[in-house]
């Protein structure tokens, strides 16, 4: 059984979606004082937290049983990021709780200023009509400056694009394959996005450098009658200046949720018909409030049962649609990686890890680190997890790199490759892919081509390219009492490799049984469960 401590507020929904867990025991002790929680929090494998429980050295130094905390919010102020990373310990917080009502929020905000919807509405309920004053812009065919193509800038970026309008975006942290998915196009600076767009608007969190993003420095340079938009953070376009180019008509309108200062009562903008305010209200929905607690319970099962954090801090972050687009070369890479180290021994000196086709075009950070813990895991055991691994392999010496290419296996859309060097001075490489149906295949091992789909138990044979191998390997097996589910064959000059998929674990006995054929060079036994 593992135990849970949900140490502050989530919803009772969420509450019973841990308990329809049949191994998971569940503590609520919502407003535990300091000193109870690091009495008691040894006992646990999850917490559960808000924003005011302390997760730092001094807990996480008790917390012998702990595997992870989940943050039922998206700050983590309150967490000791690196030191439950040094403590194998995963962080998740729930990002993507608000961020479609935070997306949907700067579209109303932007339609409602393009289209004078609020100035019209209380026009209208003051007894008077008229229609000629409320002459609007259209979305179509405008160009879209987005500063920031993170989570929320990306699904605004899609749902524009649907509205016909040209994509601009800013944002020096994000690669070229993130402007290329969301159908953005790059701008290398803020200025450029400044010249080049009618409508802007930022999904920045607020920074140094984001903060006044539009100043009294820059303002010139943006198009006569630009429309902007902040539902991400107060203060990231200056409101003294926002408020003097709606007066001399530089800005046509501004449609903003978020404010230098919150609550307030009074602000310059509120003056101006064409800025169309909200008060905060961008995470306020019944569905938002719902996925925080449900979306942490969640991240809280994942983690305790081994499976992938798709919301983990000290993991690579990915956004729910990627993460539906790379999901299955998570698991692929992990069993890919086990391989090795059950057909070498040898220690590793470099591992080489080679994307092809689409998946190239993905954010695959989280799939490296599924690979690398798959490799490790072998000869680590459970000292090795997704949070750790490639800190894990730094500290043996083990180089990483990373590449991504075009097709190099015309046949297949996407691959995922393998090189790996040992101190043996051996390079081995292993290549699999994703067939019909979300099916996990391997198409090369060691440079011998093939094409099977990978189950948790196969056997992977040496042996000489010559007649009666493969009746001598089935009779063998067939003593044995193993059924052979599938068989493939590589070969290269006078030598070949066999691989076979069975259904059942093959026992020590049973491999030396095939090692005694003379024609068998060597004989595997793979187990690949995950």
């Amino acid at each position: 059984m593992y135990k849970v401590l949900v140490g502050e507020y989530i919803d009772d929904e969420a509450i019973a979606g841990l308990l329809k867990s049949d191994d998971v025991e569940v503590d609520v002790k919502v407003g535990i004082s300091r000193e109870e929680i690091l009495n008691i929090i040894h006992e646990y494998d999850a917490l559960i937290v808000r924003s005011v429980i302390k997760v730092d050295k001094e807990l996480l130094d008790k917390a012998k049983k702990l595997k992870i905390v989940g943050r039922a919010g998206n700050g983590t102020d309150n967490i000791n990021i690196p030191e439950a990373t040094a403590h194998g310990v995963i962080v998740a917080n729930t990002p993507d709780s608000n961020t479609v009502s935070a997306c949907e929020i700067a579209i109303g905000l932007m339609l409602a200023s393009a289209r004078n919807i609020v100035a019209a509405n209380n026009y209208i309920k003051s007894g008077k009509w008229e229609r000629e004053i409320f002459v609007g812009s259209e979305l179509f065919e405008k160009t879209l400056g987005i500063i920031g193509l993170g989570r929320i800038g990306s699904l605004v970026a899609k749902r524009m694009k649907a509205f016909g309008m040209n994509l601009i975006a800013y944002d020096p942290y994000i690669s070229d394959e993130i402007f290329k998915r969301n159908s953005c196009k790059k701008v290398d600076t803020l200025d450029k996005l400044l010249e080049k767009s009618d409508i802007i608007t930022i999904h920045t969190p607020k920074t140094k450098e984001t903060v006044n993003m539009i100043n009294a420095e820059n303002i010139h340079k943006l198009r006569d009658g630009v429309r902007l938009v902040n539902a991400a953070r107060g203060g990231l376009f200056n409101e003294e200046v926002v408020a003097k180019g709606l007066k001399n008509g530089k800005i046509a309108s501004f449609g903003y949720d978020v404010h230098t200062v919150e609550p307030r009562s009074e602000c310059i903008l509120y003056e101006f018909e064409n800025a169309v305010a909200t008060p905060h209200i961008g995470a306020t929905t019944y569905e938002a409030q719902r996925n925080v607690g449900t979306q942490v319970v969640r991240q809280v099962l994942n983690g305790l049962h081994g499976e992938i954090v798709e919301t983990a801090v000290n993991l690579p972050s990915i956004g729910r649609e990627e993460f539906l687009i790379v999901k299955p070369f998570i698991n692929l890479a992990e069993k890919l990686g086990k391989i090795y180290f059950q057909i070498e021994k040898a220690p590793i000196t470099n591992i080489a890890i080679n994307y092809y086709g689409e998946i190239a075009e993905q954010e695959t950070a989280l799939v490296d680190s599924t690979a690398i813990k798959g490799i490790l895991e072998p000869v680590l055991k459970e000292e090795v997890n997704y949070i750790n691994s490639k800190s894990l392999a730094e500290k043996r010496g083990i180089n990483i790199s990373i590449n991504k290419k075009d097709h190099k296996y015309e046949n297949y859309s996407s691959a995922i490759e393998f090189i790996i060097n040992n101190e043996d001075g051996k390079k081995v490489n292993v290549v699999g892919t994703i067939g019909m149906n979300n099916e996990e295949r391997i198409i090369s091992l060691k440079n011998y081509n093939m094409d099977m789909a990978i189950s948790d138990n196969m056997i992977y044979l040496g042996n000489d390219d010559v007649p009666g191998v493969i009746g001598a390997v089935g009779a063998t097996l067939g003593k044995e009492n193993i059924n052979i589910a599938t068989m493939n064959v590589g070969r290269r000059e006078n030598s070949a490799i066999m691989l076979l998929t069975v259904d059942s674990e093959v026992s020590r006995e049973s491999l030396e049984e095939l090692k005694r054929l003379s024609q068998i060079k060597w004989a595997h036994y793979l187990d690949l469960t995950i």
